[in-house]
């Protein structure tokens, strides 16, 4: 068939959708009625960091319904096009990271500026810091418009984006972590299962008590994966280090912290539970046991899936894997249904109520000088508003919903499904840190260059005290090294890359 008008279908189906949608949203549609009375259709623009001329998915999931709603023609502005790079001839001339960054910029400070813009966070605090985004609470206390059913986690986030508790931007959907347990292996080994609010110390003495067998039918207390062949160097970075905010280097990056009786607590805790094979890690697993022909399954990868662990950090979508491979069980050797529940990431006693990851969907937010301004913010209201967050619970398997309201578990099945918004998540980076980080790249080599001397320990070269104690001397030189040379980067044992 011709590829045109296969083309053409996709996109007479795909406005079908939008309209079908649509009818149900009309009487409850969150618009204020300005828009939709206006008889002049109006251009809305909306900047993103990156993108190509195919918009069709974001298309499908945010703008068809409000353009069927409203007289309103939306146009995606990538900062970004990433489609010319397919085409360049690098034979011919060196690849060069794009400055995303600039490219947003200009989007918003052109002499045809966009009014909404789309970007992660990180960019969206710089942009916020630069004036360029226009305060969201002015219109939220104007028009009445509701937030408090927004999940209080989504909320606190965004406005420490904005930074002096103010809001530049609103969010339909967000994603988060709790801690997945393997309900049978408790009561299997007459252990009460976890309970919100545990403390990492709590869920590491239940995970000692859980961990029995050896090679590949060792069943793990505790991961902060669900991978075979894990990291705990970096899988406690995310977790475990950055809600108890340990900094390896001081805020000018001038010296190292990391030789410290926390750092020393830290590392000894997390080390011994992988030496006791409480936790799995590349160091006391063989691979080949888990990856032979004998042994490959469609879940040989996945532990907790394979019952091979009691306890481990997840994601929210990782519930669509967990449902799927239920549902095929029978097709799968070896397997019975997983089951399972959910509670809160665990907390470190000194940050009380601090553990949740969360991770911000496409967060919205208006150009300071945006010509269309009413119309944008219009536009968000819709987005964030109650019908579509009716509509997205049932549609979109990967994200939640940012209103409470309307946060379900999926297809019918029963789990804790607060636990995934109950905490806070650790606060951001701070700004000065960010522009370090940007000024710095290598900065990150600084981090690391731990690695190799957590190894060590993992491999009784070394106590905690000592490997922190060189680590702390070898980041020194390289931290001197980036002051002389703020563009220097580092290979892995902190030696400088040359170029």
């Amino acid at each position: 068939m011709n590829s045109r008008y296969v083309g053409k279908i996709r996109k007479v189906m795909t406005f079908a959708l939008a309209a079908s949608l649509a009818v149900g949203l009309l009487a409850g549609c969150s618009t204020t009625g300005k828009v939709k009375e206006s008889k002049e259709e109006k251009v809305l623009r909306i900047g993103m960091l990156h993108g190509s001329n195919d918009d069709s998915w974001f298309r499908q999931q945010y703008t068809d319904i409000y353009e069927f709603n409203n007289n309103v023609k939306i146009e995606i502005v990538p900062a970004v096009d990433q489609s010319e790079y397919r085409y360049r001839d690098y034979s011919k001339e060196q690849y060069v990271e794009p400055d995303y960054y600039e490219g947003l910029k200009k989007l918003l400070t052109s002499s045809n500026p966009v009014d909404i813009v789309i970007a992660d966070t990180g960019t969206l605090k710089r942009l916020a810091e630069e004036n360029l985004l226009k305060p969201l609470d002015p219109m939220i206390q104007e028009d009445k418009y509701d937030t408090s059913d927004f999940v209080p986690a989504v909320i606190d986030t965004l406005k420490d984006i904005g930074g002096d508790n103010k809001l530049y931007g609103l969010t339909p959907t967000f994603s988060s972590s709790a801690l997945y347990f393997n309900k049978k292996i408790f009561a299997d080994a007459g252990i009460e299962p976890p309970t919100d609010g545990m403390t990492w110390d709590e869920v590491f003495d239940k995970a000692r008590l859980l961990s029995k067998g050896e090679g590949k039918d060792r069943v793990f207390g505790f991961s902060f994966n669900r991978y075979v062949g894990t990291d705990p160097y970096w899988d406690m970075q995310y977790s475990y280090i950055s809600t108890l905010q340990l900094r390896v280097f001081d805020e000018k990056a001038e010296l190292m912290t990391v030789n410290s009786p926390q750092w020393q607590k830290v590392w000894g805790t997390i080390s011994q539970l992988a030496k006791d094979k409480i936790i799995p890690s590349s160091s006391n697993m063989n691979m080949e046991e888990y990856y032979s022909e004998e042994n490959y399954s469609p879940i040989s990868g996945d532990l907790f899936l394979s019952g091979k662990l009691a306890m481990m950090l997840g994601e929210s979508y990782y519930i669509n894997e967990i449902a799927e491979v239920n549902n095929n069980a029978d097709k799968i050797k070896n397997f019975s249904p997983v089951d399972w529940d959910i509670v809160t990431m665990p907390v470190h006693p000194e940050k009380p109520g601090i553990g949740g990851n969360i991770w911000l969907g496409n967060t919205f937010s208006i150009n300071s000088a945006a010509p269309n301004a009413e119309t944008a913010w219009d536009y968000i209201k819709f987005v964030t508003g109650e019908d579509f967050a009716k509509l997205r619970s049932r549609s979109n398997s990967y994200e939640m919903v940012s209103r409470k309201s309307f946060i379900t578990p999926r297809a019918g099945q029963s789990y804790n499904i607060e636990a995934f918004y109950q905490l806070k998540p650790a606060p951001p980076t701070s700004a000065a840190e960010e522009k370090l980080m940007r000024d710095m790249p290598g900065l990150h080599g600084v981090t690391n260059s731990g690695r190799p001397h957590f190894q060590e320990v993992l491999e009784n070269k070394k106590t905690p005290e000592e490997a922190l104690k060189e680590w702390a001397e070898k980041g020194n030189k390289m931290l001197l090294e980036l002051k002389k040379n703020p563009n220097a980067m580092f290979n892995d044992d902190g030696s400088v890359y040359e170029m």
